[in-house]
């Protein structure tokens, strides 16, 4: 297959451009190129033109920001088949947060130029982008109410479950990363974990968790 097809492919299984037809793909998809990456490379930083939206072919990318005591906090992880960068293509402006690659990855890349020329030619694209940006917003607030309102257990279960839907049952981050990522101390995200893997939901190696019950951990993420 084709690096333009698998792009078709990436474009059809995301929400934005899932009612496109096979030729409306073709158009789109033949606008890109690709870009590599390697572990630790940013590919853009906060304040950053906002040119070109992106799609991870292979690796993972980091979507971070700085807190005011120096420390990273990760907003989401891209894995294999997702965009991002939605936002700043459409209004040109700069980039709100950065981007690193977690491991070596290749992304196609579509300019916003380009991308903007394909909107006008394709209205109906457009009106599913505002939808799809509607989505983040009501995603974003879910954020903010699981970290004023639901405890520790029920936002690392949601959170290993979203990584488990893009990297499936072999979850690679640290246990520092994950503890930025749901608002907890290191320590207390550990005897979280020591406690599931004691109940045989997962297993813990270096920068690896292991998950091996997923109906449970979904039901704890549900908080049922």
């Amino acid at each position: 297959m084709s690096k333009q097809a698998e792009f078709a492919v990436i474009l059809k299984m995301n929400p934005m451009f899932a009612d496109l037809g096979a030729d409306e793909l073709q158009r789109l998809s033949g606008l890109c190129h690709t870009q590599q990456l390697t572990t630790g490379e940013v590919l853009f930083q906060k304040g950053d033109a906002g040119d070109a939206l992106f799609g991870v072919r292979r690796g993972q990318i980091r979507i971070e920001t700085g807190a005011s005591d120096g420390s990273r906090l990760t907003l989401n992880f891209m894995g294999p088949g997702d965009l991002f960068g939605e936002v700043a293509v459409l209004d040109g402006q700069v980039r709100t947060a950065d981007a690193t690659a977690g491991e070596v990855s290749e992304l196609f890349v579509l300019r916003r130029d380009d991308f903007l020329g394909f909107l006008a030619r394709e209205p109906k694209v457009a009106v599913r982008l505002i939808e799809l940006l509607c989505q983040r917003i009501r995603w974003q607030s879910e954020r903010m109410e699981e970290s004023v309102l639901q405890p520790l257990p029920v936002r690392l279960a949601r959170r290993l479950c979203a990584l488990a839907e893009d990297f499936g049952s072999e979850v690679h981050i640290s246990q520092e990363q994950l503890g930025i990522f749901v608002g907890a101390a290191r320590e207390s995200v550990n005897r979280q974990l020591q406690t599931w893997r004691r109940d045989g939901i997962l297993d813990l190696q270096r920068g690896r968790i292991l998950l091996h019950n997923m109906p449970k951990l979904t039901a704890m993420a549900r908080n049922d």
